[in-house]
């Protein structure tokens, strides 16, 4: 680490990450054609999509118990500790920053450090989707993958279709998130100086 550049990435962290995407992205595309296609318009094999939906499901749930043992294990947990004294006000600067400031090139009112990973937005949004979205798109993935598990009604509704209903959910917030990650990520100096920190594990200060 120097001055201008910050090892915020291990190698665990790296793989974890690309690992991650790629399952994802293959959750997403697979997801909708299961959502969308009908017998005369298929993007892909419905059978197919099923089928690389699931093992993909799978191997993003096993990736993820390597993000959460990571956390637990290395340093990389301090970043996501949340503080709740004066959040709203942190949270407004960083908006303020992200509508306003941004576009007037203002620096940043939490611009990161060796202690600060994550601004204040970023943090709430990673603890919601890594903590709450994530488990809960894998517990209703596997209940799916085996509905016997499901309960049949859930007062007059199907727990079947409820479990789907609220999966689904899950994955239109996940792939929100996914667009808004990878728009905050474009930004600095150049749009691709930030994508760079996820194969050599270096953050470049000087980029932003």
């Amino acid at each position: 680490m120097s001055e201008n550049r910050i090892y915020f990435y291990p190698i665990w962290l790296r793989i974890w990450h690309g690992t991650n995407a790629l399952g994802i992205l293959i959750l997403i595309f697979t997801g909708i054609n299961m959502q969308y296609s009908t017998p005369e318009a298929e993007i892909m094999n419905f059978n197919l999509a099923v089928n690389l939906h699931n093992v993909a499901g799978i191997i993003v749930s096993a990736n993820y118990f390597l993000f959460f043992l990571g956390n637990m294990v290395t340093s990389n947990k301090k970043f996501y500790r949340l503080k709740l004294k004066g959040l709203f006000k942190r949270l407004q600067l960083q908006i303020g920053y992200y509508t306003f400031g941004l576009f007037n090139h203002q620096q940043p009112p939490f611009p990161l450090s060796a202690k600060r990973k994550f601004n204040p937005m970023q943090k709430v949004a990673y603890l919601f989707v890594m903590y709450l979205c994530v488990p809960g798109l894998i517990i209703t993935g596997l209940a799916l993958l085996f509905p016997e598990t499901i309960i049949e009604k859930v007062y007059a509704a199907s727990g079947i279709s409820l479990t789907a209903i609220f999966h689904a959910s899950l994955g239109f917030l996940v792939s929100i998130f996914l667009i808004v990650h990878l728009y905050v990520a474009s930004i600095g100096k150049h749009p691709f100086n930030n994508f760079k920190s996820i194969f050599n594990g270096y953050h470049d200060i000087n980029a932003h």
